[in-house]
């Protein structure tokens, strides 16, 4: 038997068999178990548990029927305010070790801890619906995502009438509840009779079958459009915070230049206390949205410009004073921190979704910048994922 001593970032029970350490899925700090491994590496086994001997005095059981096999909410099975905890504790642990930074975090909570996203993407495999389980190719089968909206619930029982055997399908919601579908598959598909369900629009590999490819929705009071491929906040409660922490402690009247500008969420907020707002973005049809927010609303200071952030950034004929960064989970490439630190701007906001690039990226940048703020939040309940905002402050 063996007992689990801790937690690793990724929410894995660790023991050690024959002094080598070794990761349990879906165990938690307390839990006395027989185990079997089912991968063995040089420096670490997986292994999954067959009995347990003790249970941890914090777990409770998880709502999610499909919690043992998926591995996507792999903290459903303790207290939502001790997921709170594992987070901060992870938020401060990986800043000290990988970026020598110690600060004491605060985990902003979700107003929703069930039923807040609103997108998910569902594997098929042989007419199989589901998700991938932890680390592996293998489909767990659902009926239902209880972190997804509800919206989006009610539609995965219809999924099966697309006649989709293999492929991927991406559900997107609204504030209203309407969907917007992106089908990639090779397979020919039918289109039933959606009278039901407020479906925006249908597409397949990137081809418009049915209705418009974007829909309208809303962050704190402001209108944006969303494209299908457009990146959007999927916690948009969440990016509410987020929008305030960055509004109330920007400094004013400046030219702001916003990376990964998306559809433009970020930038348009803070429009109305800005001189100028730069965006920059690869994706076409983002660009084309943020175009169309900042005229829904009524933002007459804003220039988008399409492309590699790390190819563009030095095309701006512009002091830049503010620069906003919400880039993807492998954080900012080297050659865009040394153009962010070439233009000097005097503030930085950091926003990040994986603290170990963040750290890595903040080794560089603090070179220049002194932290005012990290502030962390939690946009995906139950699941080892920590957002953050890092406010740096010129030296």
């Amino acid at each position: 038997m063996y007992e689990i001593t801790s937690l690793n970032d990724q929410g894995l029970g660790i023991c050690y068999v024959n002094d080598k350490i070794t990761f349990v899925s879906n165990t938690l700090i307390g839990d006395v178990v027989k185990l079997k491994i089912v991968k063995e590496h040089t420096k670490y086994n997986e292994a999954i548990v067959t009995r347990f001997l003790k249970n941890s005095p914090s777990k409770i059981k998880a709502k999610c029927p499909y919690f043992d096999k998926c591995g996507g909410c792999v903290l459903q099975n303790v207290n939502y305010n001790e997921t709170l905890n594992f987070k901060k504790n992870k938020l401060q642990n990986i800043l000290h070790k990988f970026a020598k930074i110690d600060v004491d975090v605060d985990i902003i909570s979700s107003p929703k801890e069930f039923f807040y996203r609103n997108k998910i993407s569902l594997k098929i495999k042989d007419s199989k619906i589901g998700y991938y389980s932890y680390g592996s190719n293998t489909l767990v089968e659902i009926k239902e995502c209880i972190i997804a909206s509800k919206a989006i619930n009610e539609f995965i029982k219809e999924i099966p009438k697309f006649n989709i055997r293999n492929g991927e399908i991406v559900l997107r919601n609204n504030y209203n509840d309407e969907l917007l579908i992106h089908i990639i598959t090779n397979d020919d598909i039918n289109i039933f009779p959606l009278d039901n369900y407020k479906v925006v629009g249908i597409i397949k590999n990137n081809e418009l079958l049915k209705g418009e490819d974007h829909f309208i929705d809303i962050i704190d009071n402001k209108l944006f459009q969303v494209s299908y491929d457009s990146f959007f906040q999927v916690n948009r409660e969440v990016a509410s915070y987020i929008f305030k922490i960055i509004h109330k402690n920007i400094i004013k009247n400046k030219n702001v230049l916003d990376l990964y500008s998306g559809v433009g969420t970020l930038g348009i907020n803070v429009c109305d206390i800005s001189k100028t707002v730069y965006g920059i973005e690869i994706i076409k049809n983002a660009v084309l949205n943020s175009i169309t927010n900042s005229k829904i609303n009524n933002v007459f200071n804003t220039k988008y410009m399409l492309g590699d952030a790390a190819k563009v950034i030095n095309k701006i004929n512009d002091n830049i004073d503010v620069i906003i960064v919400d880039p993807p989970r492998n954080g900012l490439l080297r050659k865009e921190i040394d153009s962010i630190i070439k233009i000097n701007p005097q503030q930085i906001f950091y926003v990040s979704c994986d603290p170990i690039t963040l750290s890595r990226d903040l080794n560089l940048l603090c070179n220049n910048y002194n932290i005012s703020k990290i502030i962390g939040l939690d946009m995906f309940p139950y699941t080892y994922h920590c957002e953050s905002v890092c406010i740096l402050e010129r030296r």
